[in-house]
């Protein structure tokens, strides 16, 4: 591949730096001192040691600090009239490289009541000598059938935030958003390396958009509207999360699939569902932050890019409410981003970013990772095995966690899926 004309590289920097909204920090010197709370510190002061320690005390209350003050608090456990059918099964499908499966998940017992719809696709070929599959599972952001251009995969009919690129006017998904992100996902790639992948709609859960609390999930637990919840009231971040959460009992059932080696991913607000995800339900073998950036992978208390402040201003049903008492006072917030993914630990965490994403913190994101170290360390683990953000292009993949920062902008690239399909080859193979 010939190198990119140095005028095309400046236009693409260009471009970037528009996509970052003014009046944010964006140089690493004006960065305030800040301190980090120490993930081995019990709330009474006390010094974690051991790994039993950290398990039976400071993970439950690093999660108690994380559902109070940031995501809100998860319902325990499936729905008990929550079941399942398959609708379709392609055995043959992608040119005969993969089997592709639908199946529509309901969390009530009637049919009226709130649903998702899981798409899995592994490779073909009925249960052998590589049977059951390990898998990737994330949410998409505009209906099963973006992830593909395979015309077999159903419509969502489910609310859609408006996209004229996708021409998606009256918020209903149509043939534009067919494979509109399918380099993304790059399901041949997964398919290929021996992966199965499974996606959701995240609007089947809740809707994009402050009314998505009253509907589907967020009704099915009388959740409330965005400003009158009770403070510590889940998001939508956590109802995304507990979303991944049920289709991982889906896939436990399914006997093709290895409900052991399932890795839960997502790309910026979904990223963060992934970590959320990730953090709560150790069924989870591998997790994968994708530019997840503020209340995701990134260091709050560093105060660059994107803030508690603004992301609670413009996304004010993401987070609980209780999340606002931090807007502008980041320094008081009781926990940050290394804890969440230490709330991993021993399982590995492979953190992703972008170079021109300022906006996400790629620095910060690198620093969370490396900061939750201590706690890998209880487990026997070395952590990333870097001292420093490593330059792009050139992965960490460490003992428990690993890192990579590619060139460009805030998105999911091929690239990013070659390093993350490398790392669980390590990790879930």
């Amino acid at each position: 591949m010939s190198p990119r004309p140095l005028f095309a590289l400046a236009l693409a920097a260009v471009a970037s730096l528009a996509a970052q909204p003014a009046g944010f920090n964006y140089d690493e010197a004006k960065v305030p001192p800040y301190t980090l709370p120490d993930p081995l510190v019990l709330n009474d002061g006390t010094r974690v040691r051991d790994a039993a320690t950290w398990r039976a005390k400071r993970r439950p209350e690093l999660l108690e600090l994380f559902a109070r003050e940031v995501f809100g608090r998860t319902p325990a456990g499936r729905p008990a009239a929550m079941h399942w059918e398959t609708t379709s099964v392609d055995r043959a499908a992608l040119g005969g490289k993969a089997v592709r499966k639908e199946i529509t998940v309901r969390f009530t017992a009637g049919k009226d009541g709130p649903k998702m719809h899981l798409l899995v696709y592994q490779p073909a070929g009925a249960a052998g000598a590589h049977a059951p599959w390990p898998a990737f599972l994330g949410l998409n952001y505009y209906g099963n059938q973006c992830v593909n251009a395979d015309p077999g995969i159903a419509m969502s009919a489910a609310w859609m935030r408006a996209n004229a690129d996708f021409k998606i006017v009256n918020h209903r998904a149509t043939e534009g958003t067919r494979g509109a992100h399918a380099s993304r996902w790059d399901v041949e790639t997964v398919i290929a390396r021996g992966y199965a992948t499974a996606t959701i709609y995240y609007g089947d859960l809740c809707e994009d958009r402050g009314e998505g609390l009253t509907k589907s999930v967020g009704a099915l637990f009388n959740t409330g509207a965005v400003n009158d919840r009770v403070p510590d009231a889940w998001g939508a971040i956590g109802i995304w999360a507990w979303g991944l959460s049920r289709a991982l009992d889906v896939l436990s059932a399914d006997p093709e699939i290895d409900a052991r080696r399932v890795a839960v991913h997502g790309h910026s607000r979904l990223g963060k569902a992934a970590l959320w995800a990730g953090a709560q339900d150790e069924r989870f073998a591998l997790v994968i932050s994708n530019n997840s950036g503020a209340g995701g992978a990134a260091l709050n208390k560093r105060i660059y890019g994107e803030t508690v402040e603004r992301i609670n201003t413009s996304f004010p049903f993401w987070f609980a409410k209780a999340f606002r008492a931090y807007n502008a006072r980041e320094a008081a917030l009781p926990v940050d981003a290394h804890e969440l993914i230490a709330l991993m630990a021993p399982r590995p965490v492979h953190v992703a970013s972008a170079e021109d994403d300022k906006w996400a913190d790629p620095r910060g994101e690198f620093l969370s990772a490396k900061h939750a170290e201590p706690v890998y360390a209880l487990f026997g683990k070395k952590g990333l095995g870097v001292a420093e953000q490593p330059p792009v292009n050139q992965p960490a993949f460490g003992d428990g966690l690993a890192y990579h920062i590619r060139p460009g902008p805030h998105d999911i690239k091929p690239q990013d899926w070659g390093y993350y399909l490398d790392y669980a080859d390590r990790v879930m193979k």
